[in-house]
């Protein structure tokens, strides 16, 4: 809510409560009935995906791009500033085994095919030798990464391994193959592919073993098929570590939930909130710059103790008249675990016409089992209450591809809630009991890291399996050498310059100086509650007086009885249809994201116009000033206005932020927004939404608004046109990145190539920003001050990529964000591109210190955020894109 304005953007778009529509009883979210026979419940997708595709995608018709063990030399003529990748490789992928008749496995292809495997090398050939700067104070650094000291040198067969009768559960599938120990020698299974130095088949042949499952004492027939090998220096020898890491983690007695493996024994309880938090451990090898790297993160799962169920009996009790709608409402989007499988679910309906009593068609023995029946016989697990409804959720487009069915129904008393709700996000206190926890200090960190060390190498089973297959850890942290950025200093109005700081603070110096550059406030409008009305003349008496140089008239105040939604639009609706104001303060008694919607939907959409929405809790008076100070930063902004800027030496720079978030309404819909510089003093922007479905490529979308950015440009700067663009890009996945570089980088290119008429004319760059990554740094037992950069050691020697810690923390340890250059026409030396991305940081006007996106990237955040969350519907006002009024 804008009454906080300069909070930092908490990641990803959440749900928001209420925000679905709920289907209606006996639909499905789908649209369709839900009813026409529940599917099989023992085609539960996988429990987990297997550790064999971590890093590498495999899909037919698509090149497979893994990271390469070493760095790759160019080539001759190749495109400037674009990507190179080595020769294909060829990399035999299971299909059906040789002999007729055989039985498909879990995931197999259909027919044996042949596909390219290329690694993906975007590396420009400008910074073939060196992608290192060099301004800037050295520092020693400490990274959360161990190196692996030695490595398996001999040849590894790949074996896909298939049941039958099919077993779901990865751990009796390991469990049934551990029988023939003896004869399979030394060897590393994830559940689905099995990785041994010994060889027992040809191509086209298979090992068949049989194997009793003691659940049940069937008769288990387990087939073997060669699907291929891997020398030294075969960049697929990576998902090798990867798998044994995985299979060290089991024996430490960590639980695997999702894909990732926590310490149940050492889980702390917060009972007052019916929570438990089990530690865990994030662990991946990769080939970097010099060395094969193993990174371990610390991390969290927050595990609820209530079930479905009980979220079922606590609405009823508070809504007994319309608990169904408001079950649905509360569930729906959350993920769930079910503990019987391990495998993580995200709701998207409640079917209460099907229950535990009623019946599927089972394929295997071709029968109707009843759903009580079937997880008392599978899993041992009575149902208690035979009447509940059932939870309905949609498989993965990976199941469906292997076969699994589309709709997935699972028993609420089985389904165990996690992760947080926006209520428990809102209570302090809960949030301040979870951080105790959560956020753990750099020196408390390196010593968890250590003794998670310690335990690895003390432990005898993994001691044995790390000298089976000749590999060791080191015990130390790797050391890193970074560099401190120079402090920016930042511009105020009357030519006043302020030195950001240490910690990148500029706070105190707002109220000692001039804004950059304001608009005049004349002539705005303030709806209030009538119950908070003197109160909200204090909040704006307060804005008058915080800056020096904004002109703030007294507003026409609109008094409403209530504060319900259609009290604040009916009231927006009258007022708008009279007067044309600049702009217009909402101020409500609680923050109510329905109310927030309508407010938002109304002010951008029906009647567009710059808005700023504050609650009644800033009207404290003990921090009224200095929120009262954000919020009339924050409103001249949304008016033209600017604040404060640094010194960019570039001239003709464009800058561009692009960032998506998904519709919290309708799924399978995203939004997507760009936000352009279209000046030297970066404080004027043009910003664009598109919508777009799944399956639609985002490609299309932004080069179009590229092109919108640039008519804009050219008229804002009297027919000048930028010749120099950078393109900030977030919310790419690892997965994503060759889709980005193929399509959308070409798209963008055709679309700047087309309005100039060549793109010779401009100077071009791509970057691409990550902010989810384990990669941590320690300078001694503290944190990394803002500005300090790291190119080398833990970097990519595939990629033109740097890590940059922009941000000051005072709780926890500080994360770096990554920066991948994958494009790159710039003619800038790697030391300006970091400083020209350091100082990005210092422009995001929401807070009066540095971001850890550039500002771009976050005001394309803020604005995807806005209308994912609350419009639901692309702003398409020409008024309002020149504006920043979605701050």
């Amino acid at each position: 809510m804008e009454g906080k304005p300069v909070g930092r953007s908490r990641g990803r778009a959440r749900g928001v409560p209420g925000a679905d529509k709920p289907p209606k009883a006996g639909q499905s979210a789908f649209g369709r009935p839900a009813a026409g026979g529940p599917p099989q419940p023992a085609a539960l997708p996988p429990e987990s995906a297997p550790a064999s595709q971590a890093g590498i995608q495999v899909s037919v018709g698509r090149s497979v791009r893994a990271p390469a063990p070493f760095p790759v030399p160019y080539r001759e003529g190749e495109r400037p500033g674009g990507p190179r990748t080595l020769p294909p490789v060829e990399l035999p992928l299971p299909g059906p085994a040789g002999d007729a008749g055989a039985s498909m496995g879990r995931g197999a292809l259909r027919g044996r095919r042949i596909i390219n495997a290329e690694i993906l090398n975007t590396r420009p050939q400008h910074v073939a030798t060196s992608k290192k700067g060099t301004s800037g104070t050295p520092v020693a650094l400490m990274a959360n990464y161990y190196k692996v000291l030695e490595k398996p040198d001999w040849c590894l067969y790949q074996y896909r391994v298939d049941f039958e009768p099919e077993e779901d559960r990865t751990a009796t599938r390991k469990g049934l193959l551990r029988q023939h120990r003896q004869l399979l020698g030394s060897y590393i299974f994830d559940g689905t592919v099995l990785y041994t130095s010994n060889r027992f088949t040809t191509p086209g042949e298979n090992k068949v073993f049989f194997s009793r499952r003691t659940t049940d004492d069937e008769n288990i027939r387990i087939t073997l098929r060669l699907v291929g090998d891997m020398g030294r220096g075969d960049p697929h020898y990576l998902q090798f570590y990867n798998i044994l890491t995985r299979k060290c983690l089991e024996s430490l007695n960590l639980q695997l939930v999702g894909r990732n493996y926590f310490d149940a024994n050492a889980k702390v309880e917060i009972r007052e909130y019916q929570f438990e938090l089990w530690p865990g451990y994030l662990t991946s090898i990769r080939q970097h710059e010099t060395d094969i790297l193993m990174c371990a993160e610390i991390n969290h799962k927050i595990m609820r103790q209530e079930t479905l169920l009980h979220i079922l009996q606590r609405v009823k009790e508070e809504r007994p008249h319309d608990y169904q709608n408001a079950f649905k409402a509360e569930v729906i989007g959350l993920t769930v675990l079910t503990s019987y499988n391990n495998n993580t679910y995200r709701i998207d309906d409640v079917d209460y016409n099907q229950s535990p009593q009623g019946t599927f068609h089972s394929k295997k023995d071709n029968k109707d089992i009843r759903y009580m029946d079937y997880y008392m016989n599978r899993y041992g697990i009575p149902i208690k209450v035979p009447t509940q409804p059932l939870i309905v959720t949609r498989s993965t487009a990976r199941d469906r591809r292997a076969g699994k069915d589309d709709i997935i129904y699972l028993v609420p008393e089985l389904c165990r809630a996690t992760g947080l709700t926006d209520k428990m996000r809102n209570d302090f206190r809960l949030m301040s009991a979870l951080a105790q926890h959560t956020r753990v200090t750099p020196d408390k960190r390196i010593d968890k890291l250590l003794a998670f060390n310690r335990r690895l190498n003390s432990s005898t089973e993994i001691k044995d399996e790390f000298t089976n297959w000749n590999l060791k850890l080191d015990t130390q942290l790797v050391k890193v050498q970074g560099r401190l950025l120079a402090r920016e200093k930042i511009y105020f109005g009357d030519d006043s310059l302020v030195d950001a700081g240490p910690d990148g603070d500029w706070t105190k110096a707002i109220r000692d100086n001039s804004l950059y550059m304001t608009t005049q406030l004349r002539q705005w409008v303030v709806v209030v509650p009538e119950r908070i009305a003197r109160d909200a003349k204090s909040f704006v008496a307060a804005m008058v007086r915080s800056t020096k140089n904004f002109v703030i008239s007294e507003p026409q105040y609109l008094e409403i009885r209530n504060d319900r939604s259609d009290s604040y639009t009916d009231c927006l609706e009258k007022c708008m249809s009279k007067v044309n104001p600049q702009l217009v303060m909402c101020i409500l008694m609680k923050n109510r994201a329905d109310t927030y919607s309508a407010i938002k939907k109304k002010l951008c959409i029906d009647r567009p116009v710059p808005s700023q929405v504050v609650t009644a809790r800033c009207f404290n008076p003990k921090g009224m000033m200095s929120i009262a100070t954000k919020v009339a930063i924050q409103v001249n902004c949304k008016i033209g206005g600017i604040p404060w800027t640094v010194h960019v030496p570039l001239n003709g720079l464009m800058v561009v932020g692009y960032d998506a978030c998904h519709d919290t309404n309708k799924r399978g819909t995203d939004f997507g927004a760009m936000v352009a510089s279209l000046d030297k003093k970066l404080s004027r922007y043009f910003s664009a939404v598109s919508a777009h479905t799944s399956g639609e490529e985002l490609s299309s979308h932004l080069a179009t608004n590229m092109v919108k950015a640039l008519d804009k440009y050219k008229e804002v700067n009297k027919g000048s046109l930028p010749s120099h663009i950078i393109i900030y890009r977030d919310g790419v996945g690892e997965g994503q990145i060759p889709f980005v570089v193929d399509h959308e980088v070409v798209n963008v290119q055709e679309a700047i190539a087309k309005f100039y008429g060549s793109l010779q004319a401009v100077k071009l760059g791509y970057i691409l920003v990550t902010k989810r990554i384990n990669t941590r740094f320690f300078l001694g037992t503290r944190n990394p001050l803002p500005g300090t950069v790291v190119d080398d050691v833990v970097t990519n020697p595939m990629k033109y990529d740097f890590f940059l810690i922009s941000q000051g923390v005072k709780q926890g340890t500080v994360a770096p964000t990554s920066y991948s250059v994958i494009y790159d026409t710039l003619s800038l030396n790697p030391d300006k591109i970091q400083l020209l991305t350091y100082k990005m940081t210092h422009m995001y006007f929401n807070c009066s210190t540095t971001m850890r996106l550039p500002a771009p990237v976050q005001f394309a955040h803020k604005l995807a955020f806005l209308v994912s969350q609350s419009i639901h519907t692309a702003p398409t006002n020409q008024h309002l894109e020149s504006l920043l009024y979605f701050l």
